[in-house]
This record gives structure tokens, sequence and C-alpha cells, in this order.
């Protein structure tokens, strides 16, 4: 999901700008909010692939948007973010719609590898499986899984678009600007 969309909600601009720096850099496209109430418009007018979600919000707390969210895209996957880690607490926002649940304070490893599962098992249904090959390296396209002999390799989002790029266009030399667009999105000049 290279170009998947993620939302975050926090009213913490330390962990909101945290979030920011390391996902955009995994290369997803992302938007923030910091209350309740920008979340559900931005959720409204961005459609995100992902939310990740703070349960103690101002205004209309993460409970809350979550239920919202669910009532109007039942699809968006939610990553609920809490302080609170009590089991009532974590059972309160599973029931409410959230797919999973990580406790602050948190390793952004941690929290990079839920992301990417939660976004993997959100893949449309309908995504035909295409398995990119070349000499023992296979790129499972649905799956977004590398693999080499029998060895699973971890890929950020970024290499897994690279490596996509590359075996779709076996032995044939890429430009630097065509890299630039087709990765970053970008018209290279220089």
């Amino acid at each position: 999901m290279g170009n998947a969309h993620i939302l975050i909600v926090d009213d913490d601009s330390r962990v909101t700008s945290a979030l920011r720096r390391t996902l955009a850099y995994e290369g997803y496209h992302i938007s923030s909010a910091l209350d309740g109430e920008g979340a559900l418009a931005i959720a409204r007018t961005k459609s995100p692939d992902l939310v990740i979600l703070d349960l103690m919000l101002p205004g209309i707390d993460g409970l809350e948007v979550c239920r919202r969210l669910r009532a109007v895209n039942d699809d968006i996957a939610v990553l609920m973010l809490t302080a609170r880690d009590a089991v009532a607490d974590r059972v309160a926002g599973l029931e409410t719609g959230a797919d999973d649940y990580l406790v602050k304070p948190f390793a952004l490893e941690e929290l990079l590898a839920r992301v990417k599962a939660l976004l993997r098992r959100r893949s449309p249904p309908d995504v035909q499986r295409e398995i990119l090959a070349f000499a023992d390296l296979e790129l499972d396209t649905a799956t977004r899984q590398a693999t080499r002999g029998n060895r699973t390799i971890e890929l950020s989002t970024t290499e897994y678009e690279l490596l996509a790029l590359f075996l779709r266009n076996p032995r044939i030399v890429l430009t630097r600007s065509l890299l630039m667009d087709r990765i970053w999105g970008m018209d290279f000049e220089g």
C-alpha cells in the first residue's frame, strides 16, 4: 500500500510530529488532526486507508470518533493509541471498532509493523495476485511480501515500490528521473 493514506489523530503534537515523520519516510501519504472534530472532517474529505487514533482527545473522544468512522466506512483500518493499559480500556476500544490497540509509550518499529499488517489485511479482495520474480527473488503483490529462497525479506513501502518497478522491468536500465517520478511522484530536474 505504497500510496496508502494514513490519518493521525492525537492531541500531543510531539506524537503527531514523530508519527508523521516516520510514516512519511516509509512512503505513506499523511494527514493529521489534533481533535475528534478535525479527524471526522478529514476522514469525510480524504477517505484514509488507516486511522491512528488516540483514545483521549479533547471534545469528541477516540471511542466516539471510532464509532462514527465505522458508521460511515467499515473499510477503514483503525489503530487505537492510548496511555491507558487496563484490559477494560483495550476491550472497549476493540469492541467499538478498533482493529488493533497500542499502549503508549510504544516503539516506532512496533507501530510500523502493526500499520503494515493492518494495511495488508485491508487490501481489496478483488486484487489479482501477481508474483513478480527474478532468479530466486519473488514479490507477491497481493500480500506485499518479498522472499529470496525460503527467507522472507522485510521491506519499507518505498523499498517495495522500487522492487516492484525493477521486477516489472527486468534487464532494463531505469533513469533517475523515471524513478523519482514513479516512486516519489516528483518531476526531477538536475
